[in-house]
């Protein structure tokens, strides 16, 4: 940790569970991660032959009843691993497109339960699920939806308007959202390999995750454990375009340098860097000319989960953020699933193999559609 830190109310994750095509709750993932085990395959879920990619990261037999859509079912699952919440927990979901399944049932004259389709369902249900006070907010933020979800509750939390936030997001693979992706023809016809000069697109990917923030006094005082503290956040839009980020990466610059600032360090007590990194073209060119700007010289440790697990649209960030807080755990920095060939700029910094993490704090960002970019700093947990 740098000395001189500016004191601010802590943050801490207490509890974190995570479900994706790779694992069912968070060890399973970080550990498929940490071996570099890639979840992405061919589709069954839809008819995938009039597109030229067919690979996501799907969960095998995430099913529906009732006419509900796939995202109760994920839900059910993500919870079932996770410590009972406080009621009066405020609740922050995020999700880009909720229960879009349903809207293609409906358009198939299939049973479906039409709410399912609404973005603000998704607090809806988290909150009867678990006898939750308040209904909350969703916030629906492109790819850094989740990212900018823990970053309203942490700052919740610092400014003390409430002792306790429960972040929840979840998106998954429908065949609106693929051919949607593939319309813009950023979506990859092998699993994407993110930071390789050979990367051509993206891979979808079901996903959710749920983070229990508190702070520090609340925490101690129900004995909670430290997963990791949220110590730094910012975000910001780069206004450059509707799909593509600035190229000279100063929207993920802003948001990078507010996060720093916000947590009282400078960006050498960064140890790692958890990426977007989604395979596109773009977007791994602009994320590495923003850790330039950012690091200098610096050859610091920089990984995606994306080629593990796909791209989970609003949720990458919260799956990402409960790895990230696994990998300061673990003292790992996990490997980047398809990495080969490096991209000018990812030499020595980005790996195929699991490399040690050595320091207290972890970088995590995400960007999105519309210019959007998030950054959030983590510092290890335990004796925090």
């Amino acid at each position: 940790m740098e000395s001189g830190r500016t004191e601010i109310e802590k943050v801490w994750i207490v509890d974190a569970n995570v479900v994706t095509a790779l694992g069912k709750d968070l060890k399973g993932t970080w550990e498929g991660v940490v071996n570099g085990v890639s979840a992405i395959r061919e589709i069954s879920r839809f008819p995938v032959e009039g597109y030229y990619a067919r690979m996501a990261a799907c969960i095998e037999g995430l099913g529906t009843s009732q006419g509900r859509s796939m995202i109760t079912a994920l839900l059910g699952s993500l919870f079932a691993n996770m410590r009972p919440v406080p009621p009066d927990a405020a609740l922050i979901t995020a999700t880009t497109k909720m229960g879009i399944d349903n809207l293609e049932k409906l358009q198939q004259k299939r049973p479906a339960h039409a709410p399912d389709i609404l973005l603000s369902c998704l607090p809806e249900m988290v909150s009867q699920k678990l006898g939750l006070q308040t209904t909350g907010i969703n916030i629906s933020a492109s790819c850094a939806s989740s990212t900018i979800a823990i970053a309203r509750g942490a700052g919740l939390i610092a400014s003390g308007r409430a002792e306790t936030v429960l972040v929840c997001c979840a998106d998954v693979v429908t065949e609106f959202t693929f051919s949607g992706f593939s319309a813009l023809k950023v979506v990859s016809a092998f699993p994407c390999r993110p930071f390789d000069r050979f990367r051509s697109g993206l891979s979808l990917g079901d996903g959710a995750a749920a983070l229990l923030l508190m702070s520090e006094e609340r925490a101690r005082k129900e004995a909670r454990p430290c997963v990791a503290v949220v110590c730094g956040w910012g975000a910001s839009n780069d206004a450059f375009h509707i799909t593509s980020p600035a190229p000279d990466g100063s929207g993920l610059v802003s948001a990078i340098g507010q996060a720093l600032s916000r947590s009282g360090l400078n960006e050498s007590a960064i140890s790692a860097v958890s990426a977007h990194g989604t395979g596109t073209v773009y977007n791994d060119l602009m994320e590495l000319t923003a850790f330039r700007r950012v690091f200098g010289g610096r050859r610091i440790p920089i990984y995606s989960a994306k080629g593990n697990i796909g791209h989970t649209t609003g949720a990458a960030g919260g799956i990402e953020v409960a790895l990230a807080a696994r990998a300061l755990a673990e003292r790992t920095v996990p490997p980047t699933a398809g990495f080969n060939a490096p991209e000018e700029g990812a030499q020595g910094c980005v790996s195929a193999s699991a490399v040690p993490l050595e320091g207290d704090c972890c970088l995590t960002t995400n960007s999105g559609f519309g210019g959007i970019n998030a950054a959030i700093v983590l510092e290890r947990g335990g004796d925090a």
